[in-house]
């Protein structure tokens, strides 16, 4: 042999002897599963803002539709898509009055009123909770008589008016023609 492959030989012998020594590396620890991260929960709903005056309050999203019935007309006023109306006004005939309804959401207790917020009068009206989820009038109702002049301030108003019951958002409605026309429905 010679010389040059004899010191390549004993080179690789002394490079695979001291790999040899090299302890192996140890295997990573098992990685344990990230716990499940929980969504954070949805924020409370922001109370709804205080106006200093009524009026410059922006108006409750939606719009009013008019149905006739049997004993008088109603007009509702909600958000499209087949959700509970938001307010109602029905005629009732044979008793000649009209029923504000306060629907979508009720207070916890019974309220203590209804009050109706116009441009030339402000109203506290008794009212009391609907024994029907399924009545046009709403799940808190305040009944005024036909001849009511809180009815002409309703549908008079500046072009709108505001309700309100204790432990639910104030609505501020237009005073659109569905509002007269169930007023004169009544008369």
């Amino acid at each position: 042999m010679k010389l040059t492959q004899i010191a390549t030989t004993g080179a690789l012998a002394l490079l695979a002897t001291t790999a040899a020594c090299v302890p192996k590396a140890a295997p990573p620890p098992p990685v344990a599963a990230p716990a499940p991260v929980r969504p954070p929960a949805p924020p409370s709903p922001a109370p709804a803002p205080v106006h200093a005056n009524w009026l410059d309050a922006p108006q409750t999203p939606g719009d009013w539709s008019y149905r006739a019935g049997a004993g008088g007309g109603i007009a509702a006023f909600g958000v499209g898509g087949g959700a509970a109306p938001l307010f109602t006004m029905r005629c009732d005939l044979a008793a000649r009055s009209v029923i504000l309804g306060r629907g979508a959401t009720s207070p916890t207790t019974a309220p203590a009123g209804m009050t109706v917020r116009t441009e030339t009068q402000t109203r506290t009206l008794p009212a009391t909770r609907s024994q029907s989820a399924t009545d046009p009038g709403g799940a808190v109702q305040a009944r005024v008589t036909r001849d009511d002049r809180l009815l002409d301030a309703m549908a008079l108003s500046k072009g709108r008016f505001a309700v309100e019951v204790p432990g639910m958002n104030s609505l501020y409605l237009p005073s659109w023609a569905e509002v007269t026309r169930v007023i004169e429905d009544c008369r």
